[in-house]
């Protein structure tokens, strides 16, 4: 079986995958889950493609995730009686024409998942890994996590599944209805501070020093395994062709380096032979990662990050920096950032489209026409956008914009009721209007 262990991002330091540990002891560096390559090498490039590809026809368990058909290349060392999974995966890889300024772009979308965003691609990871601890005598009480909506939803959900305690920390006030709802019906242990996502994340580092209760946050390396499959996942849905370009909304940035992650790991695996362009989506409203891009990462500075409508990624601290800058580099990436109307206004454009876009997916579609525009992006280059999370968890942003209610959005594609009386003339009149305009 290929082997796995930890290993410090900076100074290189190794530790066991069994031991509960975030950062290094030496330097302070985030740890990565690192893979034997020479054991995975015993397959050549093609033969990895098979066995994906035949997996990915399969009802047996734990194949039936997308996660776990990759199982040699995310969590060797987990026992299969110790996985958790609610079917993560293989979510649609969909083609949207007149998008963004393009004949055509891809969205994968992720939010088309049990919890409703990509977050579960590394839970079941993160969960099953926990499941392993315990079962090999590792003293876990529960599971904890800060959250601006998305993860709390996933741990809340694979952690009840798994039968372990998990503990949320949500900035109070400040995450949709729905997301709230998630870990509150899957028995969670809720606590809504009085601080933002930053302070929420600051106070989890703090209580998870305790080592009996085990830190759910993408500074956790196992979370980047399952998120890593993402990128997997796109260029075998496009028949093992890479794309150009991948746009993906930008927030404590462990989704950046996942999604590096798997690339290069395919690449490396000789799987493919050439690696996409990675463009980070920033909200101007918490941008620290697009400030840094402008110096050419010399200069990082965490800020205060500012209400943003694309509130799962309103984050100023973001944990993974480091690991999201080594990415970018390795990807000649790009960082842009989308004002508060450009995001609004872009998720809209895409549900007319057919699709229902959360407004992270907009700020990440806002900064795909933005580089469409400069002709940094080409029209017959293959952009895939990666869609976080489903836009019914965000219905009060749908509803506010259809009603012009949005602050410093200006609604260019509000679509509100027409309220008439039970009257056919009435009614004809109003459908007649309503088709001349949609033909001007």
């Amino acid at each position: 079986m290929p082997q796995t262990w930890l290993e410090c991002i900076r100074c290189g330091r190794k530790y066991p995958i069994d031991e509960v540990a975030y950062r290094c002891e030496s330097c302070g560096g985030l740890l990565d889950v690192e893979h034997d390559f020479n054991a995975l090498k015993d397959r050549s490039g093609a033969e990895w493609k098979e066995l994906f590809s035949r997996r990915s026809r399969m009802s047996e368990w734990p194949y039936q995730s997308g996660v776990w058909a990759k199982k040699e290349w995310v969590a060797p060392q987990i026992n299969e009686e110790n996985i958790i999974s609610l079917g993560e995966g293989y979510t649609p890889l969909l083609r949207v024409k007149n998008l963004a300024g393009l004949p055509a772009v891809w969205v994968k979308e992720c939010g088309i998942s049990h919890t409703g965003s990509f977050k579960d691609l590394g839970m079941t990871v993160l969960v099953s890994h926990v499941k392993q601890l315990i079962s090999q005598g590792t003293q876990i009480r529960a599971v904890a996590c800060a959250s601006t909506g998305d993860t709390s939803a996933a741990l809340a959900a694979y952690a009840a599944a798994a039968g372990i305690p998990a503990i949320i920390f949500l900035p109070r006030g400040k995450i949709s209805t729905a997301q709230l709802a998630q870990p509150i019906a899957h028995g969670a242990i809720v606590l809504g501070l009085e601080t933002d996502f930053d302070g929420c994340m600051e106070i989890v580092q703090q209580i998870t020093t305790d080592k009996s209760i085990y830190l759910a946050n993408s500074m956790n390396a196992l979370r980047i395994e399952g998120q890593k499959t993402v990128g997997i996942e796109i260029v075998q849905q496009l028949g093992w062709e890479v794309p150009d370009w991948i746009v993906i909304p930008a927030g404590n940035l462990g989704n950046i380096s996942a999604l590096g992650r798997g690339l290069m790991m395919m690449r490396q695996l000789g799987l493919i032979d050439r690696l996409p362009r990675i463009v980070a989506a920033q909200a101007e409203n918490a941008n620290p990662l697009y400030r840094s891009f402008l110096t050419a990462f010399k200069d990082y500075q965490a800020v205060q990050a500012k209400r943003t409508l694309a509130s799962a990624i309103q984050i100023g601290a973001p944990v993974s920096y480091e690991r999201a800058v080594k990415a970018l580099r390795e990807f000649g990436g790009i960082v842009e950032q989308a004002s508060e109307d450009e995001l609004a206004n872009a998720a809209a454009r895409a549900d007319r489209a057919g699709l229902y876009a959360c407004p992270q997916t907009g700020v990440a579609l806002a900064v795909l026409g933005k580089l469409a525009s400069r002709g940094t992006i080409k029209s017959h280059d293959r952009v895939v956008v990666i869609s976080t999370a489903h836009g019914l968890k965000f219905t009060d942003f749908k509803v506010k914009y259809h009603e012009g209610a949005l602050t410093d959005v200006t609604s260019r594609h509000a679509n509100p009721p027409v309220e008439l009386p039970a009257d056919v003339p009435a009614v004809r009149r109003a459908i007649r209007e309503r088709l001349r305009t949609e033909d001007l």
